[in-house]
């Protein structure tokens, strides 16, 4: 299910009257509820959801400043803060890949100009390849993740100046 259509069907649950809405397209689907702060965490078995929908079943995102390219830092050396910038973020929770096969160079390198609507990466969620767009055009300023990590809804990917 595209993700685009879980924002609609939110900005949907937000607007109407409606306690809960459930979607079901083939083998996905999608529960949306107006769950109480206080009420139990709803597992997901086919999706996660982001996390305005449903705040008591998500921790709050870390507050601790992303690093550029080189995340995987020991604790004891000095973070690196992110540059300024618009920042490209992830719009689903999935897993970072930097190039469509492990072969290919990077869609997008530090330096690099982009163009609003390149490809800049891919995050493989639910075994589906979706790929993410640059929304603004600039220079590639910061890679925020690596090849292979794991990403959080709206995590920061990158910066472009």
């Amino acid at each position: 299910m595209d993700i685009r259509k879980i924002k609609k069907l939110i900005e949907l649950l937000e607007e109407s009257s409606l306690s809960e809405i459930e979607i079901v397209e083939g083998e996905e689907s999608v529960r949306l509820s107006r769950a109480p702060v206080a009420a139990a965490p709803v597992q997901m078995p086919h999706m996660q959801l982001p996390p305005n929908v449903q705040a008591a079943a998500w921790s709050a995102p870390s507050q601790a400043a992303p690093t550029t390219h080189a995340a995987a830092a020991p604790q004891d050396e000095e973070v690196e803060t992110v540059p300024e910038g618009e920042l490209v973020r992830a719009p689903m929770v999935g897993t970072f890949y930097a190039a469509s096969t492990p072969d290919a160079d990077p869609f997008v390198s530090l330096g690099q100009q982009v163009s609003e609507g390149e490809t800049m990466c891919i995050i493989e969620a639910m075994k589906m390849f979706n790929q993410i767009e640059a929304e603004t055009s600039g220079t590639v300023v910061a890679i925020l993740v690596e090849n292979g990590q794991p990403v959080e809804f709206d995590q920061p990917l990158f910066v472009i100046r």
